[in-house]
């Protein structure tokens, strides 16, 4: 059985990612980049839906872990009665081929090891042909082949490549994984020791150009390295996580494919990178983003393929078990063809925070963006499926009508301060009207609150994000008063839920979920945001705290049981990390932003 969330480590060669376990074992690679078919799937399932182990043969986990520096380069060393061994691994950034790397390093004694390949591709169901030479081993089947070579002996056993050999002090043993397109020719493998020294280095040149000096910096690099392993460099949009269909709630069946690139992140992903010195992924992100939301705006989706692609249809791999047994699970997100309303406002707002950080776009970028702003303008007034692509009906959800506010704004300010042509008087008719409504309508006066839609009794954390927009500024009474409903009513255990499912019976969906990092991240820049910094940074710490051992977080914490849960490593959760952390640098609260309601 998959060990528990946190303790996986993450590889990554910018293309896709592996995850690997205390005990050795690499238990899930999808190649050859992050929304392919896995070909290690045993963290789904068990040892049987492929994995690769490299470990002491006694077994059990690492004694301790770490990543070298700011990379992505893992150590992992036992302690056993025979001596001492340590594990380096690495994915080298992306040459002609992917690659996994394995080194054993005899530290002390003569150390008996193990190492078992299981390669299944298709997700754990398709067996490939195996031939062996000797120490060199090549698998096949269908699209995919791959090579293993390493020095020591190989043989079969039971459909699995195994290898048998004792490390002794001063020795290393590489174990070296190559994949390609069947219908090429064999690549040529990276030599390990290079290799390992490069993918040290390049991640160091990387994060040297990191502006941020706050007290956070570890945690801050961390997710910035984070961030940057889940961006698939060709085309520069970022996945929201490497896997698929780790529970949201242990055994439950609210497991979703994570492997696509949402919309709804666009402007918050932009704020991390830009405010922590990276111009250039930011830049790339922009331009997978205008890209992907060419077109007609009536077509514009929530999510895309890390290539732009649309069609990402839903469906389930009965062969699987499931993490733990927490199925279905599922490759595809349905949730691709709902109808967010958000998603208009989100891309305007982060193409609006590219050009005020002086992005150069490429093309007509404002044509896009009028376009985007006619389709808003027609249908902001309609009800919408939320951020949260609840399965439960559409409602008029009060953070999709301010992203919708924040749209337009965002549109006069590009006549207003940049010059752009368009009509600007129209769109100020329109923003009043918009934010009447939202007033009107989506605040409680009897509770003081924002409510999650329209008439609601419910709440959403997303709500915390209004004095993001500038819709309102932080210390408004009913911004504050909304801080103190979320505290009151979404709290579990000190950590913030998105919203919770009884409340209205919103998403349609059966069981629970997690406490979310993101909102709870969200909260810390609400409270200092509204004058309460020491109430911020003690969330911002307890939630540090949850993090593993190497610094990662996945989606949600589940309270109860002490565990994190939900896809890892989480993207949303680590830029949540970020911006909390640039916030708590700022002065507390301060004059409504230019078009706010309260301006």
């Amino acid at each position: 059985m998959a060990g528990r969330i946190e303790d996986y480590a993450l590889l990554g060669d910018t293309q896709t990612a592996a995850l690997v376990g205390r005990d050795g074992s690499v238990d899930w690679l999808c190649l050859p980049r992050f929304d392919s078919a896995a070909c290690f799937a045993a963290l789904l399932d068990d040892e049987r839906a492929g994995r690769w182990l490299l470990a002491p043969t006694a077994g059990g986990p690492c004694t301790r872990r770490s990543y070298r520096g700011d990379s992505l380069v893992l150590d992992s060393e036992w302690d056993t009665p025979e001596g001492s061994v340590r594990i380096t691994d690495c994915m080298p950034v992306r040459g002609a081929a992917a690659d996994v790397v394995r080194v054993v390093h005899g530290v002390s004694g003569a150390v008996p090891m193990r190492m078992d390949l299981r390669l299944r591709f298709d997700y754990g169901h398709v067996v490939p042909w195996v031939r062996r030479d000797g120490r060199h081993l090549g698998a096949i089947a269908g699209p995919d082949a791959a090579w293993l070579s390493t020095p020591v002996d190989l043989h079969s056993r039971h459909l699995t490549s195994t290898a048998a050999f004792t490390v002794r002090a001063g020795e290393s043993v590489p174990f070296v994984l190559t994949h390609s397109p069947s219908h090429r020719p064999r690549p040529r493998q990276v030599l390990a020791a290079g290799a390992v020294a490069d993918t040290e280095r390049y991640w160091a040149d990387w994060i040297a150009a990191c502006g941020y000096t706050g007290p956070y910096g570890e945690a801050v690099r961390r997710s910035l390295v984070t961030l940057k392993a889940l961006t698939y460099a060709p085309t520069g949009g970022i996945v929201a996580a490497p896997t698929t269909s780790l529970p949201e709630q242990l055994g439950g069946p609210r497991n979703w494919d994570y492997r696509y690139c949402w919309l709804r992140d666009a402007t918050l992903t932009l704020q991390a990178l830009l405010r922590s010195g990276f111009d250039d992924e930011a830049a790339a992100w922009r331009e997978w983003l205008l890209r992907a939301v060419a077109g007609d705006p009536a077509d514009l989706q929530i999510m895309y393929a890390v290539d732009g692609t649309r069609r990402i249809p839903e469906y389930e791999l009965p062969w699987l078990a499931g993490y733990q047994g927490a199925a279905p699970v599922r490759v595809g997100n349905a949730a691709a063809d709902q109808f967010q309303l958000d998603v208009w406002g989100e891309v305007l707002d982060g193409l609006h925070l590219a050009r005020e950080e002086g992005l150069k776009a490429r093309g007509p970028a404002w044509g896009l963006q009028r376009a985007l702003l006619d389709y808003l303008e027609g249908h902001w007034d309609e009800p919408d499926d939320s951020l949260w692509e609840v399965r439960g009906g559409r409602h008029h959800f009060v953070h999709s009508k301010v992203m919708a506010w924040a749209g337009v704004d965002r549109g006069i300010q590009a006549v207003e301060r940049f010059g752009l042509t368009g009509p600007a008087d129209r769109w100020r008719f329109l923003r009043t009207r918009i934010a009447e409504e939202i007033l009107d309508r989506g605040f409680d006066t009897t509770r003081g609150t924002f409510t999650q839609y329209y008439g609601s009794h419910g709440l959403d954390a997303a709500l915390l994000l209004i004095p993001r927009t500038g819709f309102l500024p932080w210390d408004d009474p009913r911004i504050v008063g909304t801080i103190d409903a979320v505290q009151r009513e979404l709290l579990q255990d000190g950590l913030v839920l998105r919203y919770r499912p009884d409340a209205d019976k919103v998403d349609g969906l059966p069981g629970a979920e997690g406490a979310f990092l993101a909102c709870s991240f969200w909260l810390v820049e609400a409270l200092h945001g509204a004058g309460r910094p020491a109430q911020a940074r003690t969330l911002f710490e307890k939630l540090l705290a949850l993090r593993n051992d190497l610094g990662l977080l996945a989606e949600e914490y589940d309270t109860g049981a002490g565990r994190q849960v939900g896809n890892f490593p989480q993207a949303f959760s680590h830029v949540g990390l970020i911006n909390a952390a640039h916030r708590l640098d700022r002065a507390p609260a301060g004059t409504p932003p230019r078009g706010s309601v309260a301006s």
